[in-house]
């Protein structure tokens, strides 16, 4: 499982300008997601008959292996009765500190948690701290690899040369 930051405000405007902070600061759009009666982002998405259900399928799925189902009503019900929630999906501890520092000073009424001592990566998708265009361009040299089979698979033997 991934980092979870959820905020709760009490209102959509206090839920924006949290958004907006993160956004300024650097955080991908596809990491933060407000959730409110009116925007309901990806909450939209959940198959249940009520606006309510969605959300509630939402929080519950955020937090499956915590105490989600505990949660999941009581968020729906605070987000039905005009609260709002930022959700932020930090990659590694760099973020999960910064995303923590930026949603305590925007002035939460609750702030929830999951798996922040664990943040599964640092560098996106990448496996190591190279540019992937350090992982495609073929460097010619002593040291260098022949192709880019063998920068993908060091160590690894084939035909080809």
């Amino acid at each position: 499982m991934s980092a979870v930051l959820l905020a709760v405000f009490k209102d959509f405007e206090s839920a924006e300008r949290a958004r907006l902070a993160l956004f300024r600061d650097g955080f991908p759009t596809d990491r933060i997601e407000l959730t409110a009666r009116d925007e309901p982002g990806r909450a939209a998405n959940e198959p249940a008959s009520s606006p309510h259900d969605r959300f509630a399928q939402y929080f519950r799925a955020l937090f499956a292996h915590a105490d989600g189902a505990q949660h999941a009503h009581r968020l729906a019900d605070r987000i039905q009765a005009g609260a709002a929630a930022i959700t932020v999906l930090p990659r590694g501890v760099i973020e999960v500190r910064r995303a923590a520092q930026l949603l305590g000073h925007s002035g939460p009424e609750e702030l929830l948690e999951r798996d922040l001592e664990n943040p599964s990566w640092e560098f996106a998708a990448a496996p190591r701290g190279l540019p992937w265009v350090r992982t495609l361009w073929v460097e010619s040299g002593p040291e260098a690899p022949h192709c880019i089979y063998c920068r993908l698979f060091p160590g690894s033997a084939h035909d080809s040369h």
